[in-house]
């Protein structure tokens, strides 16, 4: 199925009860991710309503109203923004970033042989765990607001990227910056930390790094 033309949509979701969003942009550029996410969104949301689809769960990012110097971050806010003003009952999922992920972080910082990262406090979480968290949300009743999962862990973001280029043996130089940007974005020490009433994940990632046989290299969010 298509999101954004609407194709097979009507198709794939004969019969279904709950939907699970976890669509995301193929361009980052900020009119093209815009157009996206409120395109598949209106298609998604209609085609639910005929549907008779009784609970829409899709996966966000922590802090997307704090980040709205990122065109992506903004696309994501205009999502949620559709979502809550639909007519179908919601649950939205706002999630730290993921272990897997950590390289990516890293490429889009790295100038030359150098990685600039602030020392702002981060909460990633493993993939696995982001599955299953969603997964309990969708059987649950719609909350009709948002709910927060993270890793049990809080790291210093360029300690964290420093710990895991070294044990992916990579010889770039991660460089304390307190004034770079973390996507383009300037965030302050916990911006980018959940709430109190955040739910938990299980995975440490010294234990998520021992198993994990080949990290991926692109970032699925900023």
């Amino acid at each position: 199925m298509n999101t954004v033309t609407g194709e097979g949509l009507h198709e794939a979701l004969r019969g279904a009860h709950v939907l699970i969003d976890v669509s995301n942009a193929p361009d980052w550029d900020d009119d093209a991710v815009m157009h996206f996410f409120q395109t598949s969104s209106r298609n998604l949301l209609a085609a639910e309503a005929a549907a008779g689809v009784v609970h829409h769960v899709p996966l966000s990012l922590l802090r997307t109203d704090r980040l709205t110097q990122s065109g992506y971050f903004r696309a994501k806010l205009a999502q949620e923004e559709l979502i809550e003003g639909s007519s179908i009952p919601y649950s939205i999922v706002h999630a730290t970033q993921f272990f897997e992920f950590m390289n990516g972080i890293a490429d889009q910082a790295t100038d030359g042989n150098a990685v600039r990262l602030p020392p702002v406090l981060i909460q990633p979480m493993a993939a696995d765990d982001v599955a299953s968290a969603v997964a309990q949300v969708a059987i649950t009743p719609p909350l009709s607001g948002i709910t927060e999962i993270a890793g049990p862990e809080q790291f210093r973001l360029d300690e964290l990227i420093r710990d895991a280029l070294t044990a992916l043996n990579d010889p770039r130089e991660v460089i304390t910056d307190p004034h770079a940007p973390y996507y383009g974005i300037a965030v302050s020490q916990r911006t980018l930390l959940p709430g109190d009433d955040a739910q938990i994940g299980n995975t440490r990632f010294d234990d998520w790094l021992r198993n994990a046989e080949a990290p991926v290299t692109e970032d699925s969010h900023a």
